[in-house]
C-alpha cells in the first residue's frame, strides 16, 4: 500500500553494527540534503547525535506505530542501506526505482556464512528459500578487496556487477589521525590503567551456543599471575553474550563489551587475541601484533567450515591453551610481516576514503 505513495528523495539506513551506517551517512550529508531515515535494531548502541534531516526510528515490531513507519519509509526510499542479515526482506519488494545497499558488518571473513555455512544442511528447505529471497534483495555488496568479493558471490549466490569495489566505510576511521587521538584520549580518561600498562584485547567470535561471558576458557588467574606486572587484559565481547562476569581481578580484567566501540578498543590495543572474528581484517590496519586462541579449532571447523586453510590463513600464532598463550605474550613470538601482508590483500580497496568513493558512486547519477 505504501508503494503507491510518491517515492521521495531519501535514504532509509537499517542498522544493527552501526558504524558502517554512520559514516555513510556522515558522507551522505557533506554533500547532499538527502531526508536520512535510521531504522535502529535493539543491537546498535550507537547514539547518532541530532541532524534536522536526520529521523531515527526503533525497529521493533511491538511497537506498532514505529512498525508501520518503518514499512512506509523502506517503501518511499530511493536508497536502502542495510547492514546485516535482515529476514524481513524476504517479503520486501522494494519498488523499481528503489536500490538496496548491504553494507555488512565484517571486512573480512575467516568462517563460511549464507550459503556456504556448513550449519545450512540441518536447516529447513522453507529456511534456504527465504535466505536465497533475502539475498536476492541486495542490488549491491560493498567489499574492500577481490578476496572479499569472491566469498560474497559464493555466500549471497550474487553475479560480478553486484559488488561495489568502494572500499568498507568504517575503516576511514583508521586513516585519520585525529580520530584515533581522540578516540585513545577518550578511553585514557575512561581507564587511566592504559596510560600504565600495555593492553591485551580479547575479542572473539560469537558462538551460537555459548552465551555466558563467564565461559571465555581464558585462565583468568593464571593470566594474572603470570602477566599483570605488564598488561591488562580488556575483553570485547559479542553483542549477543552476556556479559555479566564475576571478576575477581578488577585491577586486570577490564570488561568494555557493548558501552565501548571495538574500533576505539582496536586503537588502544597493543595485542589482540581473537579466534574466527572479523575483528583482525580491520586491526591489520593498525599494524599491530595478533594471538589467535582457537582453543576449539576442529570442532568449529566441522560446524562452520572456514574459507581457507586456517592456520595458514590468520596473521599470528595459533594457541589452544591458555599456557600457550601466556608463552606467545612473554616471548612476543607474533608475525608482523604477516600482518602487513593480510592487511594489504584484504584491505585493498579500504584506503581511507571509501564512504565517499561509496557516495560518489552511489549518487552521482541519481
Amino acid at each position: 500500500m505504501f508503494k503507491l505513495l510518491p517515492q521521495k528523495k531519501k535514504t532509509t539506513f537499517v542498522a544493527s553494527f552501526c558504524t558502517n551506517v554512520l559514516f555513510t551517512m556522515r558522507e551522505l550529508e557533506k554533500c547532499s540534503d538527502e531526508d536520512i531515515i535510521i531504522l535502529k535494531t535493539h543491537q546498535c548502541f550507537i547514539t547518532f547525535e541530532d541532524n534536522p534531516n536526520r529521523t531515527i526510528i526503533k525497529l521493533k515490531a511491538p511497537h506498532i506505530m514505529d512498525w508501520f513507519r518503518s514499512i512506509y519509509h523502506l517503501a518511499t526510499s530511493r536508497m536502502v542501506f542495510v547492514d546485516n542479515y535482515y529476514g524481513f526482506l524476504a517479503v520486501t519488494k522494494f519498488r523499481s526505482g528503489t536500490k538496496c545497499i548491504q553494507l555488512w558488518h565484517a571486512a573480512g571473513a575467516i568462517k563460511k556464512f549464507g550459503l556456504k555455512d556448513l550449519s545450512i544442511e540441518n536447516r529447513h528447505p522453507r529456511a534456504c528459500k527465504r535466505f536465497r529471497k533475502v539475498y536476492g534483495r541486495f542490488d549491491f555488496v560493498v567489499v574492500g578487496s577481490e578476496k572479499m568479493a569472491v566469498i560474497f558471490r559464493e555466500s549471497f549466490d550474487l553475479s560480478a556487477k553486484r559488488i561495489l569495489r568502494t572500499g568498507i566505510p568504517r575503516t576511514d576511521f583508521f586513516f585519520d589521525t585525529v580520530a584515533k587521538h581522540e578516540a585513545a584520549k577518550f578511553l585514557i580518561q575512561e581507564f587511566p590503567i592504559i596510560g600504565e600498562k600495555k593492553v591485551i584485547l580479547y575479542a572473539p567470535t560469537y558462538r551460537d551456543h555459548r552465551l555466558q561471558a563467564g565461559d571465555l576458557r581464558l585462565d583468568i588467574e593464571k593470566m594474572y599471575e603470570v602477566l599483570s606486572d605488564e598488561y591488562v587484559l580488556f575483553l570485547s565481547l559479542h553483542p549477543k553474550a552476556s556479559v555479566s562476569i564475576q571478576n575477581e581481578y578488577p585491577d586486570f580484567v577490564f570488561d568494555a563489551s557493548g558501552g565501548v566501540h571495538i574500533n576505539h578498543l582496536l586503537v588502544i590495543a597493543d595485542v589482540l587475541i581473537s579466534d574466527y572474528s572479523s575483528v583482525p581484517f580491520e586491526f591489520s590496519l593498525l599494524n599491530k601484533p595478533m594471538v589467535f586462541f582457537a582453543y576449539d579449532l576442529e570442532e568449529y571447523a566441522q560446524n562452520k567450515g572456514f574459507w581457507e586453510d586456517y592456520e595458514e590463513l590468520v596473521p599470528g600464532p595459533v594457541v589452544k591453551t591458555t599456557g600457550e598463550l601466556i608463552d606467545v605474550l612473554k616471548n612476543g613470538e607474533y608475525r608482523l610481516e604477516q600482518v602487513r601482508d593480510f592487511a594489504n590483500e584484504w584491505n585493498k580497496y579500504s584506503n581511507g576514503k571509501s564512504s565517499k568513493r561509496l557516495i560518489n558512486t552511489l549518487y552521482n547519477n541519481t
